[in-house]
């Protein structure tokens, strides 16, 4: 048993003729995972801690890098930025209803599993899985460009791998400690980050110059098309408003709490984002912002002059993007441990050490510092950009399976019907149903195309687990 709070009893079995006998496959509270999750390192996370994990999360190496990434495309961005966030907030509303009907670790994909049956929840789990460990990739590549504001290593691409990699193994390391230390670190690093952030999203309106924000619409296309080209690249930005609901097995009263935190937080986020991106916006010219690495540094030293405030506001970047990539890391390990309790990924993603899935974290971890390696050495020049737009279809996929499976239970609609409140969640689940669509779309043909050779590996893999749990049971039955 956990050090702190009570065991979350296992929801029901959805009825029907998806329904899946999930048992206590995901109660993460109980005894026999390594050792047992109990322990002084496992503590379960309360309403501020999860809300931190919600916003350091959403809040990483988006907001200090994505104001030069959105930049060729105009002013027209912050139209995406203001569609992005309605999106995302009906997203957040959808998580949070899923959750307090099934508040078990996982997210998309219990929420899918438990709708759809094993291989919707498979391919949750799966595309889930890859979009946390190639973000990491992404993070840590933008970790870089501030990082190089204070000691110079982008000059070679050894220098800047070996830094990436240094960024991605360093939280790995404190999720190794155990969920104490991962909860503590996401507590601070959020703290911390919100002095700079609000200087520059608050400060420096009071510096804006509308001559610095360039033409509207430099994409070379249709407005319409630019507003969906950047909105796939922000959308980046946004990954981790399914924080809580992802580890809701280590969230105390995760049926009231994990909707709150993921409400709270992607509203938070998306207040200091828009106030951030229309600040970095007016303060630093559009030229020199498109060709920058590090904008929020660029746009302090425009503020204030020198160079003083762009190497503070550098080292905080550094605190949130690592703060950001401790939550990743620990969210990685979460959904493949979900998805081998019930045998659809390889049994050793199962094991925990001090609340921690160590295997998932190694894993991950490993395959991230692979692709770091791979794309800084592949001759691309834009690595943060293409692991971005990867990432943008891959994580659209369990986002649309685990609406689909809200739209699954409000059109089943058992007991009483309260018509105001199914409307309310039919509106909003159509939203973010749309709105995942619209993103999909708009990651572009080779985001997809990656994106889609990255999930028919995954049904390979889940061929031979589905055998194997087939062949399993009939072992079993014969006995």
């Amino acid at each position: 048993m956990h050090s702190t709070g009570t065991a979350t009893p296992p929801a029901p079995a959805p009825e029907g003729d998806h329904a899946v006998p999930v048992g206590d496959l995901h109660d993460t509270t109980r005894a026999g995972d390594g050792d047992g999750g109990a322990g002084r390192h496992a503590r379960r996370f309360g309403l501020p801690v999860a809300t931190a994990l919600v916003m350091g999360n959403i809040i990483g190496g988006g907001i200090f890098l994505l104001p030069a990434s959105i930049a060729p495309y105009g002013t027209v961005s912050l139209v995406a930025f203001g569609v992005l966030t309605v999106g995302a907030i009906a997203l957040a509303l959808v998580f949070g209803r899923l959750a307090a009907r099934d508040p078990r670790t996982g997210g998309p994909y219990v929420y899918a599993r438990g709708a759809f049956g094993d291989f919707a929840g498979f391919l949750a789990a799966w595309a889930y899985w890859i979009t946390t460990w190639v973000s990491n990739a992404a993070l840590a590549v933008a970790a870089v460009g501030y990082l190089d504001v204070l000691i110079p290593v982008r000059g070679h691409a050894w220098t800047a791998c070996l830094a990436a990699l240094a960024l991605q193994w360093l939280p790995a390391l404190a999720n190794f400690a155990g969920t104490r230390y991962v909860g503590a670190v996401q507590l601070v690093s959020t703290v911390l980050k919100f002095v700079p952030l609000l200087l520059v999203a608050v400060g420096g309106l009071f510096f804006f110059d509308p001559s610095r924000l360039g033409p509207f619409n430099s994409s070379g296309h249709g407005a319409i098309g630019a507003v969906s080209a950047s909105a796939a690249l922000l959308l980046f930005s946004y990954l981790g408003v399914e924080s809580a609901a992802v580890s809701a097995g280590e969230v105390r009263d995760a049926r009231r709490n994990v909707g709150r935190a993921t409400v709270i937080g992607t509203a938070g986020a998306a207040l200091v984002y828009l106030l951030g991106t229309v600040s970095v916006f007016g303060t630093v010219a559009h030229d020199r912002l498109v060709a920058s690495t590090a904008p929020f540094s660029d746009a302090v030293n425009s503020m204030f002059g020198g160079s003083w405030g762009g190497t503070a506001v550098a080292l905080a970047a550094l605190v949130s993007m690592t703060g950001c990539l401790n939550g990743w890391t620990l969210l990685s390990a979460q959904t493949p441990y979900a998805a081998a309790k019930d045998g659809l990924f390889p049994a050793a993603f199962a094991r925990r050490r001090r609340g921690v899935p160590t295997v998932g974290v190694a894993v991950t971890v490993v395959l991230a510092s692979l692709l770091t390696a791979y794309n800084y050495f592949s001759g691309s020049g834009k690595v943060f950009e293409v692991l971005v737009l990867v990432t943008t279809f891959t994580a659209t996929v369990p986002y649309l399976l685990a609406t689909a499976a809200q739209i699954f239970h409000l059109v089943l609609g058992r007991g009483p019907v309260d018509r105001a409140r199914l409307t309310r969640d039919g509106v909003v689940t159509a939203v973010a149903a749309a709105f995942s669509v619209w993103l999909m779309a708009g990651a572009g043909y080779a985001a997809v195309y990656q994106g889609v050779l990255f999930l028919f590996a995954g049904v390979i893999v889940y061929a031979v687990m589905a055998a194997r749990r087939q062949r399993g049971g009939t072992a079993t039955d014969r006995v």
